[in-house]
């Protein structure tokens, strides 16, 4: 009697942890499409008090781009950096934007509102993605790690992804979203949409075949680029030096 009721525990704590592992898989619908500037190498995509925002890579071409006209893709503002530096992820966290280098070391910090240069820090790790959940910063390194920063970008945590038990690497730029960390998954057309408390990715997104071959160029590289405004409860997403900004929906 006793050895069959270990077998329907272990039965049922198995049960249990397949049922928690368990991962939705989703494909995209376009709702909209927009213009997008094909010169822009896609890093960092976000909203903040409704408007958009981009900061775009390449050494010698890295910029950031401020209130971003969905209509046209042009920005009403715009830093543009030095040919030294390779420009990551970005976002805005109260009043301070924080912009993350690919391999310089560094990260710069702005007046959200004025653009005005605050500081650089130094940044121990290569800069990739960087979102925030209005309280500290989340960012991606290109490993399966997401490191949350405070303000003065000082480590507090680390969690790993992992996908059915498995690391997912190369995670590049974030979104928060309704709680969770949505991942472009670097050189796929697969978005993650992971639980930053366990590191779980809980839905796969699809986006193949997003860009038409038509729109497609020598220059058009991957999938790169996710925006969500809270304020409206739209969804952006778009590829580095793509022609083309797509408000979606998954279906």
């Amino acid at each position: 009697m006793r050895s069959r009721i270990l077998i329907i525990l272990f039965l049922a704590l198995g049960l249990n942890a397949c049922a928690q592992d368990k991962v939705k898989t989703c494909k995209v619908s376009v709702v909209s499409e927009f213009p997008h500037d094909a010169t822009s190498y896609t890093q960092g995509l976000f909203f903040h008090d409704g408007k958009m925002y981009e900061s775009t890579g390449q050494y010698g071409s890295s910029t950031f781009r401020a209130d971003v006209d969905l209509a046209s893709g042009e920005p009403a503002r715009r830093l543009d950096f030095g040919r030294k530096y390779f420009v990551e992820g970005s976002v805005i966290l109260g009043d301070k934007l924080y912009i993350l280098t690919w391999t310089n070391k560094v990260a710069f910090v702005y007046d959200a509102s004025t653009l005005e240069y605050i500081q650089t820090y130094r940044y121990p790790r290569e800069g990739w993605g960087l979102t925030t959940d209005g309280k500290q910063l989340i960012a991606s390194d290109g490993s399966a790690n997401l490191y949350f920063l405070d303000e003065q970008l000082r480590q507090t945590g680390r969690v790993t992804v992992t996908l059915r038990g498995r690391p997912v690497t190369l995670l590049n730029e974030l979104e928060y979203i309704d709680g969770k960390v949505w991942a472009n998954v670097y050189t796929t057309d697969m978005i993650v949409v992971i639980d930053p408390k366990t590191g779980k990715v809980e839905t796969t997104i699809d986006c193949s075949g997003l860009l038409p071959q038509q729109l497609r160029t020598p220059d058009t590289d991957v999938l790169n680029g996710i925006a969500h405004d809270p304020s409206t409860g739209r969804t952006f997403i778009t590829g580095k030096n793509w022609k083309r900004l797509y408000e979606i929906k998954l279906k």
